[in-house]
């Protein structure tokens, strides 16, 4: 019986169809209700036992045999009926549906493109910076709430006793590529730096531990307070529409002095008040201000010769009032249902 099985398995591998009736009648001959591996099954019941084990490996392996046959001549002339059949050159190709940019690249592109008219250029640095940078140059006192580890994820905290380590964290805002700026360029300086940024924060409709941020630098001789709000009004009549009217809040920063909060009219009522600017007829877009003299002098900046300006936005919140967005944990959710409403945003 071994022989037997040899044999069969000899011809079912040399086995080549012609067509798809070929391999229908090679399947019923082998594995059909009445096909010879059935046949030979039967038979399998008559066998001595100290035979069984050899010659069920061998019906076996006829099987599998007999199966993977099956499947390749099966996908041999499909295949070569795909390649045989003639193709009609003038027919229309098929429709490549674009894909889209995402709300933020189209917001950071649109500002660093405005910017770029008025002569910025992009400093871009490391996400993970140290507390120096971050805090200390920026005139961040020891005790400021920022420090604390509710507000700023640490990745290597300095304990009491290692007072001479500096910690290692997640930056809070691209502020920090400022002072890389300043400490390796000398001015004028006009860069803008866009990047991520990380807080501690319960994420909600209107809050998210990871966001984007663009902050502006200016610094030179003889620069004013004047020269950053027409900087800003000529940004968000740029960004907003030729309509747009901004105001200055008077504010605190740590980094600046004086500081101030800009506020544009409200796309969605016009100014005319709604539940989104609080019937205000005004959203706060960006926080501003004259370069403080300390941290010009902690980068090694002449504070006596050079003056300068710095601001800074969310491009989240920028584009929530571009595109009337009203939560933003939809930037992060990857809805494709959310992202092809831009497919035709450039």
């Amino acid at each position: 019986m071994i022989e037997k099985i040899n044999t069969l398995i000899k011809q079912a591998s040399g086995f080549s169809a012609s067509g798809i009736n070929d391999i229908e009648n090679f399947r019923i001959y082998y594995i059909g209700k009445k096909g010879l591996i059935t046949t030979l099954f039967q038979e399998f019941k008559t066998i001595a036992p100290e035979e069984r084990k050899e010659i069920g490996k061998k019906i076996n392996e006829l099987k599998t045999i007999v199966n993977d046959k099956i499947k390749t001549e099966k996908f041999r002339l499909l295949s070569t009926k795909k390649t045989e059949e003639k193709k009609d050159l003038s027919l229309p190709g098929d429709l490549l549906i674009p894909g889209s940019r995402h709300p933020i690249s189209l917001v950071r592109n649109e500002i660093v493109e405005i910017f770029a008219r008025l002569g910025f250029i992009i400093s871009e640095g490391p996400e993970i910076e140290d507390d120096e940078h971050v805090f200390s140059k920026l005139n961040f006192t020891a005790e400021h709430p920022a420090r604390d580890m509710q507000d700023t994820f640490f990745i290597n905290r300095k304990s009491a006793e290692q007072s001479e380590k500096n910690d290692i964290l997640l930056r809070t805002h691209t502020s920090s590529v400022q002072v890389r700026v300043m400490e390796n360029q000398k001015p004028p300086i006009r860069t803008i730096s866009p990047g991520r940024v990380f807080r501690n924060e319960a994420i909600s409709a209107r809050a998210h531990c990871i966001f984007h941020q663009i902050e502006g630098l200016y610094i030179d001789k003889k620069v004013s307070f004047a020269d950053l709000k027409q900087t800003l009004l000529y940004f968000s009549k740029a960004m907003f529409g030729e309509e747009t009217s901004i105001r200055l809040r008077p504010s605190y920063f740590p980094f600046t002095e004086p500081s101030a909060e800009m506020d544009v009219t409200c796309k969605i009522c016009g100014g005319k008040g709604c539940n989104v600017c609080k019937y205000t007829g005004w959203l706060e877009v960006l926080g501003c201000g004259m370069v403080d003299p300390n941290v010009l002098e902690n980068c090694n900046i002449d504070s006596q010769v050079y003056t300068g300006y710095a601001f800074g936005m969310g491009i989240e919140r920028i584009a929530m009032l571009k595109y009337h967005i009203n939560d933003l944990r939809m930037y992060f959710e990857n809805d494709l249902r959310f992202l092809e409403q831009f497919r035709y945003s450039f």
